[in-house]
């Protein structure tokens, strides 16, 4: 790993989960040339200043929030889409943000989350077989031999699609529509609205306590900026290494190379390989980089690993996401926490409670239980604590629309309601009021770890 990197040099390596059966190889290379010429969808600063938060997070300073689709579509993209799943994250953070007593750092997985690895790579539906559906930037999901050949035209609509989401965060981020006391009057809907509305209005009322409060001495909307605004970034899976290649580009200011589609890029558990084209790609870019975590990773293979990707221990450059399963994770993490800790690596830890906890219904959906993806949360937070380590934060799959992809919650989604509105393109979601209750359960546990600790500090 020594060796010069450039944008192309994950080219000579082996690429997992990349497809190679694009019908027209010099179509293909066109739209990289294409891509090469369009504006970023980023800047360098903006990956940078996320980089920073993300400091703060790994030295227990702050908290992240990361969450979105599964898979972004073209069939599903509209302007009410966008706005409900930010503005549910932005719900969600202000209650952890209020238990916790930290800032949140929020995250998207939006405006480029397209593509995704599939276990297999053919699907069999009546005896029929086909290549299976990778994601809208690669095919299409319709089950038909037309629709699932690769076509690289799409690659320039997923562009087109993330730059039009990226101007409507920005619009709603800066252009008061993130007003704080919005945001809390959207949540005290919910909590009136949901069976276990009760169990909340604690949170929510010492919430609009404190509003009222700043309001009473002038931190209002119309005086403090920071009130009515947030930041708020990008993130998606690198997987196309062609896409992520043509969006590379070098920062004017620092003469280093970002890659351009997102704020934040992750390596997925499937494509970690040290000596893999990712492993290859993500060492040479600058921005923030993830790398999941999974129940068959290694400690001596996650050192390796971030001794690779972050060879000078930048603050803020590794988020680690575990993504065990809830029967899994008290037997495997706490391995990898010490080896970090005693390592005395520069990590922010997250957990992602949802691919782990993955299972198919007695009626054919794949779905997650409520339950256990919270028992992951929980664990995730109990464990860190034991060990010494900061819960750095929480990556979900989530909607902000009404589907029912998810069992239980407050509203005890059955098997029997998976049909009702199972919209998704690739994996089950938590719905807008099981992501809100999510955030409320976690606060509370949250609160909870940090006033033992206060407790523990003082004897």
């Amino acid at each position: 790993m020594t060796e010069h990197w450039t944008p192309a040099s994950w080219r000579g390596k082996p690429a997992k989960h990349i497809p190679s059966d694009y019908p027209d190889a010099a179509a293909l290379s066109q739209v990289e040339t294409t891509l090469r010429r369009m504006p970023p969808l980023v800047f360098a600063g903006e990956a940078r200043r996320l980089k920073s938060l993300l400091g703060d997070v790994a030295a227990g300073k702050a908290f992240l929030l990361q969450g979105g689709d599964c898979a972004e579509s073209f069939k599903e993209f509209h302007a009410d889409n966008i706005r409900d799943t930010f503005r549910l994250l932005l719900q969600m953070a202000v209650v952890l943000t209020f238990a916790g007593g930290r800032p949140v750092v929020k995250v998207g997985r939006m405006a480029g989350q397209f593509g995704k690895p599939r276990s297999s790579p053919v699907e069999v539906i009546d005896g029929v077989e086909l290549p299976s559906y990778r994601g809208d930037n690669i095919n299409g999901m319709e089950f038909t031999p037309e629709a699932r050949i690769p076509d690289p035209q799409r690659l320039l609509q997923a562009y087109h699609q993330s730059s039009a989401t990226l101007n409507l965060l920005r619009a709603f981020a800066g252009g008061g529509y993130a007003d704080l006391y919005n945001i809390h009057r959207w949540t005290l809907g919910f909590v009136n609205d949901s069976p276990q509305g009760a169990r909340y209005r604690e949170i929510a009322d010492k919430i609009s306590d404190a509003l009222t409060f700043m309001s009473a001495i002038g931190v209002a909307p119309e005086n403090q900026r920071e009130v009515q605004s947030v930041e708020f970034f990008t993130s998606h899976e690198g997987l196309l290494l062609g896409y992520e290649e043509a969006m590379t580009r070098v920062d004017s200011t620092s003469g280093e190379w970002y890659d351009t589609s997102a704020h934040l890029l992750w390596i997925g558990e499937r494509t970690r390989q040290l000596d893999g084209a990712h492993v290859e790609f993500f060492r040479g870019i600058r921005n923030p980089i993830g790398v999941k975590v999974g129940p068959t990773l290694e400690a001596d293979e996650l050192l390796r690993l971030i001794e690779v990707l972050n060879p000078k221990d930048e603050a803020g450059r590794i988020t680690l996401y575990g993504r065990f399963g809830s029967d899994k994770i008290a037997a495997r993490l706490p391995g990898l926490l010490r080896a970090t800790k005693a390592s005395g690596r520069n990590v922010v830890w997250a957990t992602d409670p949802m691919h782990g906890n993955t299972l198919t219904a007695n009626n054919g959906y794949k779905t997650r239980p409520f339950d256990r993806i919270l028992s992951e949360v929980k664990s995730f937070v109990e464990v860190c604590v034991a060990e010494g380590v900061h819960p750095g934060g929480v990556h979900l799959e989530m909607t902000g629309q009404n589907v029912t992809e998810c069992l239980g919650g407050a509203r005890s989604v059955s098997e029997g309601d998976l049909a009702d509105r199972y919209h998704t393109h690739c994996d089950p979601r938590l719905n807008g009021e099981q992501a809100l209750e999510l955030a409320f359960l976690v606060a509370e546990k949250l609160k909870e770890d940090r006033v033992d600790i206060s407790q523990r500090a003082a004897v």
